[in-house]
């Protein structure tokens, strides 16, 4: 009866430390777990009321890439962003170019990560409201797929994005 007890509390004790070193592999997030290049699974923003819009469209296209030096960029964008008739960027229609502003954000600069908080420096953003800001947002690594909380996206709302880690 003792042999079967040691045994039971041995194992159970094997277990616990398995999780507890799972856990702390799931939580431990640091600038260097990101490092490397992820594409766009979803994006959706989430209103008030709960309810959940994708962001851009139901077949986002994207990527972000986060660097060894704590460099980042990333570019999101709509799949159906419309071609524009002229063949030119600078001569777009008014109907073509709020497509496109209102379905394509791009922004680079510089990062830091403590546990679950992404810290970015904006030096540049086609929204030009967050050039030169320090912004958060709440990110969780799980394997090869990262979950993004933006509290303050800029078509308003909350954000939050699913990322998976280019192969």
């Amino acid at each position: 009866m003792k042999r079967v007890c040691k045994l039971t509390i041995g194992t159970l004790g094997l277990l616990f430390l398995g999780v507890v070193l799972l856990a702390g592999a799931v939580f431990a997030q640091t600038a260097k777990d990101l490092a490397g290049t992820w594409t766009l699974v979803s994006a959706d923003t989430v209103r008030p009321d709960g309810s959940r819009v994708p962001t851009f469209g139901a077949s986002p296209k994207g990527f972000l890439v986060f660097t060894d030096d704590g460099r980042f960029i990333y570019l999101l964008s709509r799949a159906d962003l419309p071609k524009f008739a002229s063949n030119n960027r600078t001569t777009g229609t008014p109907e073509e170019n709020t497509a496109v502003v209102q379905g394509s954000v791009s922004t680079f600069g510089t990062y830091s990560l403590a546990d679950k908080t992404l810290t970015i420096k904006v030096e540049h953003s086609t929204f030009p409201n967050w050039i030169g800001t320090d912004q958060q947002r709440t990110i969780t690594l799980t394997g090869d797929e990262m979950k993004w909380t933006n509290l303050a996206g800029s078509g308003g709302g909350v954000v939050e994005l699913v990322l998976r880690r280019a192969k």
